[in-house]
């Protein structure tokens, strides 16, 4: 599931009805967004949540990250910043990063940070999985290569 929370994310809560009209009323904490999501992860073969909360809601990741036995990603939450890759790697926010070579700058950036992800644990189920990612509908396999050759992981 790619939720994209922080595009419902307001004042601090979770809208889940943010196409109609605004009313505080029925935001939602973080927490009770997170039940919400495992009620699917129990009721449904549920094995991916990418961007489950909001990008700067860093507690609340953490929180639902120790609840769950399934991958979560964060994409929006780290946007292959350095910055916010090594603060999610400092909390455990994540246990999968969407690394996008687009979106760092470039191919030597990707890999050292897939380094840095992996020396963290990836390939063991319970810590960091790499994901490199080929942007939209592109059939360009050779950004899949610092993977495979890196053994980072889940390659997508």
């Amino acid at each position: 599931m790619d939720v994209a929370a922080s595009e419902f994310f307001r004042s601090g809560k979770y809208d889940l009805d943010f196409k109609s009209p605004d009313d505080p009323a029925r935001y939602i904490s973080g927490e009770k967004l997170g039940e919400l999501y495992q009620s699917f992860i129990k009721n449904y073969p549920v094995v991916s949540i990418e961007d489950p909360f909001d990008q700067d809601d860093w507690e609340t990741w953490q929180k639902f990250l120790t609840q769950v036995p399934i991958q979560i990603v964060g994409d929006d939450l780290t946007v292959t910043n350095p910055k916010r890759i090594q603060k999610a790697v400092e909390l455990k926010a994540c246990n999968c990063l969407l690394l996008k070579v687009n979106q760092i700058g470039s191919v030597t950036e990707s890999i050292q940070w897939g380094l840095v992800v992996r020396a963290r644990g990836a390939g063991s189920q319970d810590s960091w999985v790499l994901s490199p990612s080929r942007g939209a509908g592109s059939q360009d396999s050779w950004v899949l290569s610092p993977a495979l050759g890196g053994e980072w992981g889940l390659v997508g």
